[in-house]
């Protein structure tokens, strides 16, 4: 009976006793119907404040927006950038999307995460601040005695097993003034391409030791350096080295010095200068001297009793002791047990070592020690911090790696985004590269290696690093190679002994280099391989067609007297008529009288016959050339 009441039939339809109830679908029609004509009703726009990030994905602008992810996309499209929902875009083009759908635009610079972990000089108590040792940097010209000079002071051979004669590493050392206390120095390379680890350098510094040698005077290294000096706002002392040989001009360099606003004292600057020699250990004590002075007026201080903040001078993967960082202590003291971020990596620090190779327990302001404890290798000129817990180390570094992914996905997509970099792209499509995988003891080498082949590109032809990074050669490395035809290059490190056996089986050679100069000349060479052949062409006479003749079994030949230079057999030829070139090709036959002729010089009278033409006539001018194809080099 229930089953009969629901069903409509036509006695059911007709009585008013029984009324039928609504279906669902009728319900879910009328109140479709009903929401399209409210549709067409005007909606009033929410203007809204939008908190923009650094980065964000186009998907997470529309949600903050209350906007479709459409509309963002077309907007992007109109301004040029092809993009899909799930790509991320900077903050500048997340404000210019914003504002132009009427929304306010509230910008983040860092994350809350990060606030409060560097309190810097401005949050110290005066009365906790004590006397702390100056941090100096040593700059100058590539062989003008910077590491000779240390090693002088520090009274050790450390230069002499260099290879090349070039730091490969910034190194941290701390040496005792008999007048004026501990002084830590900085040793900058020298070579050209370690721009950015001497500028990381100077950051740290409170003095720049510029040395210049006496008989070579400035060169463009010593700007750089005095460059680099003047943007860390740091006091300069000028070190005039080789005063010992005897075409030493100390007075040439003071006067070379002006044209770069670097104006000493006994030339009526501000801006103290020393006489020394590195081999004779020459007026050491008076350089020392010099810098302590010149830290007294400084007067620098630091509070030791606080949590440690200092700056990642350089870092390596060591195979037996794991992620080693130099770090130069600026504030506070590091303690062994202490919790540590630099950049997106974090640890526990599990001992200390100072720059005499022994343990310590703790390192307060200027002392640079060797950190071990990192879960990962950091990079150099990384900010070092203490923090409370564990919970806030993984926090802090989860940020950063995230920032760092995103900073690149926002790169890449504008890269691919852009339409004019796409029709570059299509142009530099032929562009031939040389793929590279490259391991480095430590980051600055990696760094510098990675800058020196970046300037050897050309539009034609360019090194492509696949892979870079710290510590020995894996069998990862070998698998990766033999996929991509990547080279090997191990930079101060050796393979491991599953990687050697596998670069066997797979026949791929790893190269080894413990000097730049050395590493970057031989990419070039290679590189300078991939380059197409130049084609030379080298004129070797002119003839005119004089008469033709039908040779039997030959075809046409025609009658030529060669008005300059000579023509050969076998030669490349060029017809021209009425200054117009109407054949290129090869001179098959060369007759002199009934004979075959290697070659016809100037004024004499001969036969031609050209490969795989027949339409020669009378005045036309026959080129003759011979082309060479010349191996180019970058």
């Amino acid at each position: 009976v229930q089953k009969q009441r629901g069903r409509l039939t036509l006695v059911t339809a007709l009585s008013g006793d029984d009324e039928r109830e609504r279906s669902v679908a009728a319900f879910r029609r009328r109140t479709q119907r009903l929401k399209g004509h409210a549709s067409d009703e005007p909606k009033e726009k929410l203007v809204r404040e939008v908190t923009i990030p650094e980065t964000i994905t186009i998907q997470e602008l529309a949600n903050r927006m209350s906007e479709r992810g459409v509309d963002v996309i077309r907007l992007l499209m109109k301004q040029g950038h092809m993009a899909t929902i799930n790509d991320v875009i900077d903050a500048d083009t997340a404000q210019l999307i914003a504002e132009e759908l009427g929304h306010t635009v509230k910008r983040v610079a860092e994350s809350d995460v990060e606030e409060g972990l560097f309190s810097g000089d401005s949050a110290e108590d005066p009365a906790t601040l004590q006397p702390r040792a100056p941090v100096v940097t040593i700059m100058g010209h590539v062989d003008h005695g910077k590491t000779s000079l240390l090693d002088a002071i520090r009274q050790t051979e450390v230069a002499a097993g260099e290879a090349g004669g070039i730091t490969q590493h910034i190194g941290a050392y701390q040496v005792t003034s008999p007048s004026h206390g501990k002084i830590t120095f900085i040793d900058t390379p020298g070579h050209a391409a370690f721009t950015a680890m001497r500028a990381r350098g100077a950051q740290v510094t409170d003095i720049v030791v510029l040395v210049v040698a006496a008989d070579d005077g400035v060169m463009p290294q010593t700007v750089e350096a005095i460059n680099h000096a003047k943007a860390a706002k740091a006091p300069i002392i000028i070190a005039i080295n080789k005063i010992d040989k005897p075409d030493a001009k100390p007075e040439r360099v003071r006067t070379e010095l002006l044209q770069h606003e670097i104006q000493v004292e006994s030339l009526g600057g501000e801006i103290l200068d020393v006489e020394v020699s590195a081999t004779k250990k020459m007026n050491l004590d008076k350089l020392l001297e010099t810098i302590g002075l010149q830290a007294e007026i400084l007067d620098l201080k630091a509070n030791p009793s606080r949590p440690a903040e200092g700056t990642v001078i350089e870092a390596k993967l060591d195979r037996g002791r794991g992620p080693v960082a130099t770090v130069l202590v600026q504030r506070g003291t590091l303690k062994i047990g202490d919790l540590v971020v630099a950049g997106a990596e974090w640890g526990r620090v599990r001992a200390l070592v100072n720059d005499t190779g022994a343990p310590v327990d703790s390192a307060g302001p200027s002392i640079p020690v060797e950190v071990l404890g990192f879960n990962g290798t950091p990079d150099a000129g990384d900010r070092l911090a203490v923090v409370d817990s564990e919970s806030r180390a993984r926090e802090v570094t989860d940020y950063r790696v995230r920032q760092k992914r995103d900073k690149m996905a926002a790169r890449q997509t504008g890269m691919r985004g852009s339409l004019e970099q796409m029709m570059s792209q299509l142009k530099t499509a032929g562009r031939k590269e040389f793929p590279l995988i490259i391991k480095g003891d430590v980051q600055g080498s990696i760094e510098a290696i990675n800058g020196a082949l970046e300037k050897l590109g050309t539009p034609e032809v360019g090194a492509r690093v696949i892979l870079s990074g710290v510590g020995g050669i894996a069998e990862s490395d070998v698998t990766l190679a033999e996929s991509s035809g990547a080279a090997i290059i191990g930079f101060n490190v050796r393979a491991h002994k599953e990687a050697r056996s596998a670069a066997e089986q797979a026949g791929i050679e790893i190269r080894y280099y413990n000097i730049i100069y050395d590493l970057v000349d031989d990419v070039k060479k290679a590189m300078s391989g991939l380059l197409t052949p130049e084609r030379r062409e080298t004129m070797l006479g002119n003839a005119q067609i004089l008469e033709i003749f039908n040779v039997s079994k030959v075809g046409k030949i025609a009658g030529c007297r060669v008005t300059d230079g000579t023509v050969e057999r076998g030669a490349n030829v060029r017809l021209i008529r009425d200054n117009v070139v109407v054949h290129e090709g090869k001179l098959s036959q060369l007759k002199r009288f009934k004979d075959d002729a290697r070659e016809v010089t100037a004024g004499q009278e001969c036969g031609m016959a050209f490969e795989n033409y027949q339409d020669m006539r009378v005045g036309d001018t026959i080129e003759c050339y011979r082309v060479e194809t010349v191996q180019r080099s970058l």
